[in-house]
């Protein structure tokens, strides 16, 4: 059974700081570009940053130089650092992953919430 879990969104004010996790079980995480999407009310699902099964990064424009996507293969955990946050960060964030080798397979987390509040 594929599962992939995010943990640690929460409350913080703006300019601080949260480490989001997700944690995969059941897949080759090897295999798997990951990536962070978020969701705020009323708006459709935004990819955040990404990262390739070799590393490789790439972000949306409104989060490069403040958010910083990693992984631990052997761990099977992406992370997303995310500094500096602003109230239009607030948003549910997804955990997604993209098989890119062998049978496609894509997978979803349940999502995480952020929000940014004075």
């Amino acid at each position: 059974q594929v599962q992939l879990v995010e943990s640690g969104g929460g409350l913080v004010r703006p300019g601080g700081s949260l480490r989001l996790s997700c944690a995969a079980s059941g897949i080759t995480f090897s295999l798997y570009d990951m990536a962070w999407y978020r969701q705020a009310p009323g708006t459709q699902r935004e990819l955040v940053a990404t990262i390739t099964r070799s590393g490789r990064t790439n972000y949306v424009d409104s989060v490069k130089g403040r958010f910083t996507i990693s992984r631990n293969t052997a761990k099977k955990t992406v992370y997303l650092q995310m500094n500096s946050l602003k109230l239009e960060d607030t948003a549910v964030y997804y955990c997604k992953g993209d098989r890119t080798i062998g049978p496609t397979g894509i997978y979803w987390g349940q999502g995480t919430q952020v929000t940014v509040s004075s």
